[in-house]
């Protein structure tokens, strides 16, 4: 039976706005339909920062009454109608003086699907909230009704003037566009691995489980994944937009190093590749299978997926390279390769080459000049960050966190508490074994 997709962005326009939640819009929409439903065939309606609640009841009536599964991609901001108590989601014209008429209740959703069978609704939430909601959600769960699936975060106001990013949305698009349709549990555990959420209020209902709920209460670490996946799900940072040859990365120089030829004079072949020593190795060993070079990111995740982690970083490292060499250190294109093999190392389970891996890259980017509170420079950090506290070596982890702390200072980032938590897990650290400094 086909399926049924409302993805749904709204915020406010103007000062009032806490996250740009149609940003993440062309993301999903670049996901097949059958992908973002997980059925063979589905309808996809788009509402993006609409005006007028009628118009999204409308529409989110339409889709609740189809037959056939329904998946909501929830991504915007909710705020309290001071009157009456209650929550909303805040609608393009949306004010906190104006919340009753302006914007939709939350109520109306929870209605909406209430009628639906069990386990036939999923939602996909990520929300940001204003200081009111954050308050009221600390002793009054926001409610979902129990036979929707239910995945996602609420975020707390951001920490200082700025618009928020929706991480959780765009880290899930992102796996989607991979082309592989994950059970709604495995692919929110895989979103929290590539996500930090400092404080925020992490949701998990399975319509199906006994006494299924939301899950969590603020939490300041990320816990553990819950499932061990029997294929690792791999995806790669995306090349850089915009960047002429920004996918092979120095296209004729890349294509000689996947071959394990020399570049520039300089054979690279026989060094030390993040900690695996890939002497002797044929990197070019990696497009067995029909995996062509020609997009050496195919042939890197193919050696991932069969568990070849030293012969994909030995390839990325070549690219990296190759991007050098061509177009320069702190280009684009060369932090595109060092991106991809942080991401290797997270994959290779090294949380501590991935963590110093990331913290190289925000540092070049700020050499560069980038701003601190350029996406880019906040996102290295905060992978950093996770990646930081998945270490389990404590001396290695204390002494990668001197450094985090030194970023941290530079870097906030959009989480309060996020520089906090870096010295109180120092500290912790230092209580148990002496940390240099």
């Amino acid at each position: 039976m086909p399926g049924t997709v409302l993805l749904l962005a709204a915020s406010p326009v103007g000062k009032g706005c806490l996250v740009d939640a149609a940003s993440v819009l062309p993301v999903l929409a670049a996901v097949s339909p059958e992908v973002l439903s997980g059925t063979g065939t589905a309808n996809v309606v788009e509402l993006a920062d609409p005006l007028e609640p009628q118009a999204v009841l409308t529409r989110l009536r339409a889709a609740a009454t189809a037959p056939g599964p329904l998946t909501v991609y929830l991504t915007g901001q909710l705020q309290l109608d001071r009157k009456q108590r209650l929550v909303h989601l805040a609608l393009a014209r949306t004010t906190p003086a104006t919340v009753r008429y302006t914007a939709f209740p939350w109520h109306w959703m929870v209605e909406e699907l209430r009628l639906r069978a069990p386990g036939s609704t999923t939602l996909f939430l990520d929300l940001h909230a204003d200081a009111e909601v954050w308050r009221q959600l600390a002793g009054r769960p926001l409610p979902v009704g129990p036979r929707a699936n239910v995945y996602g975060r609420i975020a707390p106001p951001p920490s200082r003037r700025g618009v928020a990013v929706p991480q959780y949305m765009k880290a899930l698009a992102t796996i989607l566009r991979s082309g592989q349709r994950l059970p709604p549990a495995v692919l929110h555990e895989q979103v929290l691995l590539r996500t930090t959420e400092y404080g925020d209020i992490l949701l998990a209902q399975d319509a199906g489980a006994p006494r299924g709920g939301p899950q969590g209460d603020p939490v300041t670490v990320l816990p553990e994944p819950a499932m061990v996946l029997s294929e690792q799900v791999v995806v790669l940072p995306e090349p850089p937009t915009g960047v002429a040859n920004a996918r092979t990365g120095g296209a004729e120089a890349g294509k000689a190093e996947a071959r394990g030829t020399d570049v520039g004079g300089a054979d690279v072949r026989g060094t030390d590749v993040g900690g695996a020593d890939v002497r002797g190795t044929d990197v070019g060993s990696v497009e067995a299978g029909g995996v062509e070079a020609d997009d050496p990111h195919l042939a890197i995740t193919t050696a991932v997926q069969d568990g070849r982690h030293a012969e994909a970083d030995a390839l990325a490292a070549r690219w990296e390279e190759a991007a050098r060499r061509e177009f320069g250190a702190g280009t684009a294109q060369e932090l595109h390769w060092r991106e991809v093999r942080a991401d290797l190392a997270m994959f290779a389970g090294d949380a501590a080459r991935s963590c110093e891996t990331w913290m190289g890259v925000a540092e070049a980017r700020l050499a560069a000049g980038q701003d601190v509170r350029d996406p880019a420079v906040e996102a290295a950090v905060d992978r950093a960050h996770h990646q930081w506290g998945q270490i389990g070596d404590p001396r290695r982890a204390g002494e990668l966190g001197l450094r985090l702390v030194e970023l941290r200072c530079r870097v906030p980032g959009r989480r309060e508490g996020a520089l906090d938590h870096v010295r109180q897990h120092l500290a912790e650290l230092r209580s148990t074994q002496h940390v240099p400094g």
